[in-house]
């Protein structure tokens, strides 16, 4: 059974996520970017109540901006997803789970090292240049849910 439930076009959308955020972190860099996607679905709390679909995750607006940056200003999150990217984006969508970006959130690339906090969340770890943060303790429970 899946994580979530999904669509071809689901399918499509997060595989051009992933790729606009990570490409430079190969095939791992992506597959942790595109759980922390399907992770924003399932939590249904804080930042991340009532989204009902990976659309609905994408193009999550806060604080006047979109919620990922490759969507406000990322001509390769425009680009048609390519084969690779849509397999890793329904492993992600099915079963893929892995440590720092597990149970994360959150994630970014600073500039300098990762704090240990963002926004007051816990930082989980690091994968090449995306620092991954989770829920801080007792306050998401959903994003632990399978």
């Amino acid at each position: 059974m899946p994580r979530v439930k999904y669509t071809d076009s689901d399918i499509d959308l997060i595989a051009r996520m992933m790729r606009a955020e990570a490409e430079g972190e190969g095939r791992l860099g992506m597959l942790m970017v595109g759980n922390v996607i399907v992770n924003r679905l399932k939590a249904d709390c804080l930042d991340f109540k009532d989204l009902k679909s990976i659309r609905d995750v994408v193009y999550q607006v806060q604080g006047g901006n979109y919620s990922f940056e490759a969507v406000q200003k990322g001509n390769v999150f425009y680009n048609r997803a390519r084969g690779v990217e849509k397999k890793l984006a329904k492993q992600v969508l099915d079963y893929w789970r892995e440590h720092p970006s597990k149970y994360a959130l959150w994630y970014f690339n600073p500039y300098g090292e990762c704090p240990p906090t963002w926004y007051n969340q816990p930082r989980t770890g690091q994968y090449k240049q995306h620092c991954y943060y989770e829920p801080a303790a007792n306050t998401c429970e959903g994003a632990y849910r399978w």
